[in-house]
């Protein structure tokens, strides 16, 4: 084999040497993007909203090709939501790593501080929607409005049943905001996510409930369930929705308002190109014409918030639930 010449040897030495420059600049210069499956926590259990919205969600993404790589949801409901922050605080800086919260990301650190949870450390992504609440019974009741729920409760006592997610969750905090305003005593019976709260409504192992629209929707077109006010300012709602009475517009004060953010969140200290990434791909979610369907069928309130006004939102909404609580 001949020789290379030394001119020649030395302009394939200075064009490896630029390549290589170039190859090893170049992640630095691209945008950043999944090289793996995103894995998407859940921090409630299968079948409820969260649930629900999150599995809608993936699917925009996979339909319109979003990402580069899948998100994968995983369900870490466990402890109201502890087991989902424990672990999602655990994995600082991996931005293959997101998270579909409710309220129980104020409510559970404030109920459990030793688990050292300061939801301000984690990263914020998108806040797709505010979720609503309403009272809800079984259509064999008979119970048709707030005055015949509250007259058959104090009938009942403590015989009455309230169906929810656990001491603490969003659905208590109603619970007790209806026993304060009506003078009720009730048994609140908890189970593990609000579709399974939904379907013991339905099977009469409970008599009523307190939960979202996309958790009793079915049961509502079926014709099982009745919803007999909304925890919502009145004329919020639009639809079918907005058909459902208001505990404010039936005079029973502003105070029987609720709302439960649905939003999007990532470890601490994943890159700004990846929390950027994210932004992105719920941003255009969130404007997609499946989502604004989804929102207007299922009784949500649009919302959209980002960055440092999406983190002040987060600490100002865990000052008002510490309040709620009595902490």
């Amino acid at each position: 084999m001949k020789k290379l010449s030394a001119s020649l040897l030395s302009t394939a030495i200075v064009a490896s040497m630029t390549l290589a420059s170039a190859v090893v600049s170049a992640p630095a210069d691209a945008a950043w993007a999944p090289k793996k499956p995103v894995e998407f926590v859940i921090m409630a259990g299968k079948g409820g909203g969260a649930d629900r919205l999150a599995r809608f969600i993936q699917g925009i993404v996979e339909k319109n090709k979003l990402s580069p790589r899948p998100f994968m949801p995983v369900n870490k409901g466990g402890g109201s939501g502890a087991e989902a922050l424990q672990y999602l605080k655990s994995k600082d800086g991996d931005g293959h790593i997101i998270m579909a919260t409710l309220n129980s990301y104020y409510t559970t650190p404030i109920r459990q501080p030793g688990l050292g949870i300061d939801i301000s450390t984690f990263t914020p992504i998108a806040r797709m929607a505010e979720d609503t609440f309403q009272l809800w019974v079984h259509v064999d009741t008979g119970i048709k409005s707030v005055e015949d729920y509250v007259a058959a409760v104090k009938k009942a006592g403590k015989k009455w049943k309230m169906g929810g997610t656990g001491k603490g969750q969003e659905d208590s905090l109603v619970t007790s905001m209806l026993e304060k305003k009506f003078g009720l005593g009730v048994t609140y019976v908890p189970y593990k996510g609000g579709g399974k709260v939904a379907k013991e409504l339905i099977g009469k192992h409970i008599n009523s409930t307190v939960n979202n629209p996309s958790e009793q929707v079915g049961f509502w077109n079926a014709g099982k369930s009745r919803p007999l006010a909304s925890f919502t300012p009145k004329g919020k709602l639009q639809g079918k929705w907005g058909e459902i009475p208001t505990f404010e517009g039936l005079g029973h004060g502003s105070d029987m308002v609720y709302y439960m953010q649905r939003s999007i969140v990532a470890p601490p200290g994943i890159s700004a190109e990846a929390q950027a990434f994210y932004v992105g791909v719920f941003e255009k979610v969130y404007q997609s014409p499946e989502w604004q369907d989804y929102l207007a069928k299922k009784g949500l309130i649009p919302g959209w918030l980002t960055g440092d006004e999406l983190q002040s939102y987060f600490v100002a909404e865990r000052a008002k639930h510490a309040k709620l609580l009595g902490k």
